[in-house]
């Protein structure tokens, strides 16, 4: 039996994190393996969702869950978002990338969005609510898009000091690791 996988959360500004992800091509163990990695990072972070860019990997997988019971968890591969619709709504986003950090933003209520699930079945499917915002925000992230991208200028004013904490603690690790041998 393989070695479970275990993640840790990449943060802003960390390159990855601004590259458009890529389709999965393998449906298979190794996929399931980095699915359910996914969801323990996501529930060990205490987040709602979480976008594989998120852990270091260009993938097009994101997984979710807006209740917090297991039975509501959602994983969609090679996501598509096909439609947006309902009313736009203002709502405070936070992201495991950037911690402590919290911004309103606007979008559709409701989303349909084409994909697979880890097994490689289609899904089509409409969401509406928090679980659509969920899966915005997420699919965002398969794209290079971040929370900061999203902020008003208000609140990129407000996290300023925070955004540069991140900045700073990015630019020490990096060159902690030229450093090493």
């Amino acid at each position: 039996m393989p070695e479970p996988l275990e993640f840790t959360l990449t943060l802003y500004p960390d390159p990855v994190l601004r590259k458009q992800a890529l389709p999965v091509k393998a449906f298979d163990e190794e996929l399931a393996r980095t699915v359910a990695a996914m969801f323990e990072r996501m529930v060990a972070s205490k987040g709602v969702g979480l976008a594989a860019p998120q852990v270091g990997l260009k993938k097009r997988i994101l997984v979710l869950n807006a209740t917090g019971d297991k039975k509501d968890d959602l994983a969609l591969v090679n996501p598509t978002i096909v439609a947006r619709s309902g009313p736009e709504t203002l709502f405070d986003e936070g992201c495991l990338s950037f911690p402590g950090i919290y911004a309103e933003v606007r979008r559709p209520d409701r989303c349909t969005v084409k994909a697979f699930d880890p097994a490689g079945r289609e899904i089509e499917r409409e969401y509406s609510g928090f679980e659509s915002r969920i899966i915005q925000h997420e699919f965002d992230h398969l794209e290079g898009v971040l929370l900061v991208d999203r902020m008003s200028p208000a609140d990129k004013l407000t996290h300023k000091a925070a955004l540069q904490e991140l900045v700073e603690r990015y630019k020490k690790k990096q060159a902690a690791l030229a450093r090493q041998p």
